[in-house]
C-alpha cells in the first residue's frame, strides 16, 4: 500500500508559514510477491532440453558360453569401414584379398561416406532382389583404430542412422590384410 506521511502543519511561532515537504513511501512488497511468482510459473513450466542418445544393441558378455558361433554372411552384402587417424576413413566392399569396391579413402559427411552408403546399399539391394532375398541388405562392419578418436565413431553412426543401415557392427579385431593397409596410411 501507499502511505504518505504529512506533519502537523506548523510551529507554535507566529510569522511566515512554510509548507512542509510531504515525504512519500511506496510500499514495494506486492510488486515482489508478483516478480517471485512470475519466476515460479516461468521455471515449472519450461522444459530443459532432453540429452540426445542412440539406443545401441549389445551383445551378452558370457565369458562361459562355449556355444559361440561364426556367423556367415554373403561378401557381396559386406562394406568395411576403417576409421583411422587424423579424421581419415578407408572403405572397401567385400573381403580385401578380392575387394568388389575399394579400397578407397572417403571423407565424412553428405558427399563422403553418406553417398557411399546410400549407393552401397541400392547395389545389395538389386543383388539380393536378383537372389530373391529381398529383405536381405547391406551389412556395414565398423573397425576404429588404435588413433581414431571417438567423434569419428559417433559421426560414422550417425551417418548410419541417416542413411537408413539397419545392419551394422562396430569390431575392434583386424585382419593381417587391414593391418598391412593401415600401416601404408
Amino acid at each position: 500500500m501507499a502511505e504518505l506521511n504529512t506533519g502537523d502543519g506548523g510551529g507554535g511561532k507566529g510569522g511566515k508559514v512554510r509548507s512542509k515537504k510531504q515525504n512519500s513511501k511506496v510500499d514495494l512488497t506486492a510488486m515482489v510477491d508478483l516478480a517471485f511468482l512470475l519466476i515460479t510459473f516461468f521455471m515449472l513450466t519450461t522444459s530443459l532440453s532432453k540429452p540426445q542418445a542412440m539406443d545401441l544393441s549389445l551383445p551378452d558378455k558370457d565369458p562361459n558360453e562355449k556355444d559361440t558361433k561364426d556367423t556367415k554372411v554373403d561378401e557381396n552384402r559386406t562394406m568395411t569401414v576403417i576409421l583411422g587417424e587424423d579424421n581419415k576413413m578407408t572403405y572397401y566392399m567385400g573381403l580385401l584379398a578380392s575387394p568388389k569396391v575399394g579400397p578407397k579413402d572417403i571423407a565424412y559427411g553428405k558427399d563422403g561416406i553418406r553417398r557411399e552408403l546410400l549407393t552401397q546399399k541400392k547395389a545389395v539391394l538389386a543383388y539380393s532382389t536378383a537372389l530373391g532375398k529381398p529383405k536381405n541388405g547391406i551389412i556395414v562392419i565398423i573397425k576404429p583404430t588404435k588413433k581414431s578418436n571417438y567423434r569419428n565413431l559417433v559421426d560414422i553412426l550417425d551417418e548410419m542412422a541417416i542413411s537408413g543401415v539397419e545392419t551394422y557392427a562396430i569390431v575392434p579385431e583386424f585382419t593381417p590384410e587391414e593391418t598391412k593397409l593401415i600401416d601404408k596410411k
